[in-house]
């Protein structure tokens, strides 16, 4: 996805990164590695150990650099330019340079996509359609629909993930939050790009439920559902089902989409006796099912297909900054070196400013994901 501005330009944005516990010390490192960064927007990412200070360390930061504005999140670990630092303590933040009327801050519940809609109405009508980098808790009962009310009432295109369920606030805007917040972007202001890896490979066709009960597949294509299942997965592992946990998932086509894009989600459960399956989403009736397996393989040649595809779309221009939003799944428990998240990154993309954290779920378009990663970056 592309969101183009008449023109782009302007020096790479500034960027850093500290580990420690201590979050007095974090924004004493952070904030003289950012001290001169020219721009009004800092976007903050905090390791779990540093919930309890996020709004600390976001107004120490403020203070030291001068930036006004802050959106931050906690994850499991964070992710900068080069690197990943998956559940040690530390925070990376990035000063984004554009102009006032450049982005819109918000922060809210269920009706938080509506109340931006409502109070910056003549903004939103003048950015056309933004993009908006939110950031959710994940035990807000209002979550999913919530994302799914920022798209619609905005208009926009969602970028960021869950956070790490840790803290009374695992997320804010400038100082405010609930069950997501986050800032949206106008591209009249500043060029963006952005893309999803899958973490997954397709096994089979999609296939249509033509029986089903909330979240258990009955039957798939007018036959027992395991049998489709079996013949999907192959010999070998369907001689010892209980080796598809963890390796095989069931994947919803996404509706609409030009990318053959879908949403992954967990087995919870394989009925040999009555040849039954239980996900963890609910199908209805003539719903869509396929399946897939997650190795490593297939998300180290998605990851290179995503970074490619980002390298011909940003072409001869300059990538200024960069967000980076992965599973909690994927990382170190996915990816080993030479071969990490980030190193991919650099050898197609090159360097950059670059923050990230890792998340308990993924935010693209106007849904939630699992295992992916998503890239956006500023130009």
């Amino acid at each position: 996805m592309s969101l183009p501005m008449p023109a782009a330009g302007g020096r790479p944005f500034a960027a850093a990164v500290a580990l420690g516990r201590d979050w007095r010390a974090l924004s004493a490192e952070i904030g003289t590695r950012l001290a001169g960064a020219d721009g009004r927007l800092g976007i903050l990412y905090a390791a779990e150990a540093l919930a309890p200070h996020l709004d600390e360390l976001s107004e120490a930061l403020r203070r030291r650099t001068g930036v006004p504005d802050w959106v931050a999140a906690v994850g499991y670990g964070v992710i900068a330019s080069g690197e990943e630092h998956y559940g040690e303590p530390g925070a990376a933040a990035l000063v984004v340079d554009l102009p006032e009327d450049g982005y819109r801050l918000f922060a809210g519940g269920r009706d938080a996509g509506s109340g931006l809609a409502a109070e910056e109405r003549d903004w939103l009508a003048s950015a056309g359609m933004p993009l908006a980098l939110a950031h959710v808790d994940p035990r807000h009962p209002d979550a999913a629909s919530a994302v799914e009310h920022l798209a619609a009432g905005t208009g926009g295109f969602l970028v960021g993930g869950l956070t790490a369920a840790a803290g009374d606030a695992p997320h804010r805007a400038g100082g405010a939050t609930g069950c997501l917040s986050g800032v949206a972007f106008s591209p009249a202001a500043l060029e963006m790009t952005t893309a999803l890896s899958q973490g997954c490979t397709p096994l089979g066709k999609a296939r249509t439920v033509t029986r089903g009960q909330e979240n258990i597949l009955i039957e798939l294509d007018g036959r027992p559902a395991l049998d489709a299942f079996i013949e999907d997965i192959g010999e070998e592992l369907a001689a010892d089902l209980r080796r598809v946990g963890g390796l095989i998932f069931a994947a919803l086509p996404v509706v609409g989409s030009d990318t053959a894009d879908y949403t992954v989600r967990n087995l919870t459960a394989i009925d040999p006796a009555n040849r039954v399956i239980a996900i963890a989403e609910t199908v209805p009736e003539g719903g869509r099912v396929l399946f897939c397996r997650r190795d490593r393989e297939s998300a180290v040649r998605d990851m290179r297909r995503m970074t490619e595809d980002l390298k011909r779309r940003v072409g001869d221009r300059t990538i200024r900054g960069g967000v980076y939003v992965s599973c909690a799944a994927r990382g170190p428990n996915q990816f080993e070196p030479p071969e990490r998240e980030t190193e991919i990154i650099r050898d197609a993309l090159g360097e950059f400013p670059m923050v990230g954290f890792f998340a308990n779920g993924e935010l693209s378009r106007d849904r939630i994901y699992a295992y992916t990663g998503v890239l956006t970056l500023f130009l």
